[in-house]
């Protein structure tokens, strides 16, 4: 996967440094192979218990299958049951020491439970096995740009960019490196190819939102904070950063019930807390 804090009246560098960088999402999915037989009739990014169960019921009629396995493995994932997830991969790799999706698929679970140098060691198995695996890139330049390494994880996903990927994340998280380093033109390009790949995510209206309100373009700005609430009611961000620009509008009613429906989803978040204090005091 910044928003303002001051006294007096906000310079665009004052708005900038309290809006916190986006993360990418989240849980974006274990990536599998396009399943053939019965696992195609089975929706995989589903961890329901039901769901678990339609493919532990594949798994006992193909007990050899390396690709049912990965399939569960990712199922477990999204339900957020590691261990399981973590058995199961280990379990199709055992049955196919070249299946690079499941090193891929293995090294996000590693990824959320913390285990970095393992999720970047299955990362470079992965990319042994196939170069050119787009994925891959994008797991692994995740792993380093949370990591603070910042360089390697551009070289990822421009890695995965010169594959011709379409996944929206490369262009995403290329993008926040670009805003991170100041460089809002070349952030907002890649916010907008992420847009045309993927334009049911918020995450990008709010990235793309923050580089525009950098260049001082507050118009666009509000525009996109405004879709990212759209499309997803339940972002913080989003709902801080419209606030924002209310607030730097003057329109300060408005800006605190857009920090308030901010703080009601995640109290702890600062600039929120902090912007809603500010505003209910004018």
């Amino acid at each position: 996967m910044t928003s303002l804090f001051r006294t007096g009246e906000p310079t665009p560098r004052s708005w900038m440094a309290a809006l916190a960088l986006i993360a990418m999402l989240p849980m974006a999915g274990c990536n599998t192979t396009s399943p053939t037989g019965e696992l195609a009739a089975i929706d995989v990014r589903q961890g329901s218990e039901e769901n678990i169960s339609s493919l532990s019921a594949v798994i006992d009629r193909n007990p050899r299958d390396p690709e049912a396995y990965n399939v569960r493995g990712s199922a477990y994932g999204r339900a957020g049951k590691y261990r399981d997830a973590l058995q199961d991969f280990d379990q199709a790799l055992a049955l196919n020491q070249n299946f690079y999706q499941a090193y891929a698929n293995r090294a996000l679970i590693h990824r959320f439970m913390g285990n970095q140098s393992a999720a970047i060691a299955d990362y470079n198995r992965a990319l042994q096995l196939n170069p050119n695996y787009d994925t891959a890139y994008i797991g692994r330049g995740n792993v380093y740009r949370l990591a603070g390494q910042t360089q390697q994880a551009f070289n990822d996903f421009q890695r995965a960019i010169q594959l011709d990927t379409t996944d929206a994340r490369a262009y995403h998280n290329r993008g926040l490196i670009y805003q991170s380093q100041g460089q809002h033109a070349f952030a907002i390009e890649d916010f907008s190819t992420a847009i045309s790949l993927q334009g049911d995510a918020a995450e990008p209206y709010n990235g793309r939102g923050i580089s525009y309100l950098a260049m001082n373009d507050e118009d666009n700005a509000f525009a996109d904070f405004n879709m990212a609430v759209k499309l997803d009611p339940n972002s913080f961000e989003g709902w801080a950063n419209q606030a924002l620009v209310f607030e730097r509008r003057g329109e300060t009613a408005k800006a605190a019930k857009s920090y308030q429906a901010a703080v009601r989803l995640k109290p702890d978040y600062q600039p929120a807390v902090d912007g809603l204090a500010r505003t209910k005091k004018a």
